[in-house]
């Protein structure tokens, strides 16, 4: 389809949205890999956004958190990203993570990590756009991002002089 192949020419970051909650047989990790992620919706109150399939099983167990981690992911995270997105029975095998009080689940190494709750969410085509809203965040400047583009993980490479 010609509008997938336009859509896959942006490139965007890759966000994992994470919390641990109940799941009947004791606390785990839920994870949700979004391409979809944006900043800089508002700074009053201070929002996010991503947009979830409406297939999605991560997001109805996800969305009930009261706090989610938002680790925006790095060069170094491209088979995370992958085994976080995939249906394996413990995406989390090997990576490292951290875990608020609040619930709030990160991935070690991100450039950026953000703690938000679900400000609203409203449908939109096959997906429903969720705002988040920020209550704390961080980052690691010198860490490079992980993107999206043409249906692939990509890095940046940093400019040199010269």
């Amino acid at each position: 389809m010609a509008l997938r192949t336009t859509f896959a020419l942006f490139p965007t970051g890759v966000a994992a949205l994470s919390a641990v909650v109940d799941s009947g047989q004791g606390p785990e990790p839920v994870v949700l890999v979004a391409s979809s992620f944006q900043v800089g919706i508002s700074l009053d109150p201070p929002l996010v956004l991503f947009a979830v399939q409406h297939t999605s099983t991560s997001w109805p167990k996800l969305k009930a958190a009261p706090r989610i981690g938002v680790s925006v992911l790095g060069e170094a995270h491209d088979l995370a990203a992958r085994q976080l997105a995939s249906k394996a029975t413990d995406r989390f095998a090997g990576i490292r993570t951290t875990t608020t009080d609040s619930g709030a689940h990160f991935i070690h190494g991100a450039p950026v990590w953000i703690e938000a709750s679900v400000h609203s969410e409203f449908p939109a085509g096959d997906h429903d756009v969720v705002l988040l809203q920020v209550q704390a965040a961080g980052t690691a400047p010198d860490t490079e991002p992980l993107v999206w583009h043409s249906s692939g993980f990509r890095t940046l490479t940093p400019k040199t002089a010269g």
